[in-house]
């Protein structure tokens, strides 16, 4: 890969300050594609305890509108501006990194599957082992008409999960209910365990985001 590849930030096109030093010169890493500025506008996640739904930042102003970019906008680049985040959580994980899927009409419609794109940017080998089974959206339904959602998946034919240890990987986590749907199908299908990781958490009273249909 050319370190050179990404010389303008991928947010707000300002010159990118690349620091050369003997890690990046004999250290196979990943190009900054964000400047300092940009990159100080998204709030990291705070854990609390022993999380079974792991993040990396909060949905906030910089945060939705980088998911507008990327989903509405169709801003494929865009998935290489957390790459790094994303792989140096999930290079040692041991479990089976499963993404969270897209319906085959919003495949269609979008051209290419944020979360598959997220994790391909990052380097981080996944496997598909659920189908998305409705085209309807998530987005700007209340706590009360997520929670009520009929299940969302169904396992592929042709997964493999009996006795394994997962992890579902989607881009944001709100009220649980993707991830809630997910888990059941696949502890119902025989694995072991199911963990979860997010790159993006909302903040309490953000369960309702308001997007386009497309978003999400």
């Amino acid at each position: 890969m050319n370190r050179r590849e990404i010389d303008h930030c991928l947010l707000c096109n300002a010159p990118l300050t690349i620091r050369m030093d003997w890690k990046r010169l004999f250290v196979n890493r990943f190009p900054q594609a964000i400047c300092q500025e940009c990159e100080g506008k998204f709030e990291r996640y705070r854990h609390e305890g022993n999380e079974e739904v792991d993040s990396l930042y909060y949905y906030n102003e910089a945060m939705q509108d980088y998911l507008h970019r990327y989903k509405f906008m169709r801003d494929v680049l865009l998935a290489k501006v957390f790459a790094g985040e994303i792989h140096r959580h999930l290079k040692n994980r041991k479990e089976l990194i499963v993404p969270i899927p897209m319906h085959p009409e919003k495949w269609k419609e979008r051209t290419f599957s944020h979360v598959d794109e997220l994790l391909r940017q990052a380097r981080i080998p996944f496997v598909h082992v659920l189908e998305k089974t409705t085209t309807e959206a998530q987005a700007g339904k209340s706590r009360e008409e997520r929670m009520k959602t009929p299940q969302l998946f169904v396992l592929r034919e042709d997964a493999q999960v009996e006795g394994k240890d997962l992890l579902l990987v989607d881009d944001i986590y709100t009220t649980g209910t993707t991830i809630r749907h997910a888990t059941q199908v696949l502890m119902e299908g025989g694995a072991k365990s199911v963990k979860a990781f997010t790159l993006i958490r909302a903040k309490g009273g953000q369960e309702a985001i308001k997007a386009s249909p497309l978003m999400f």
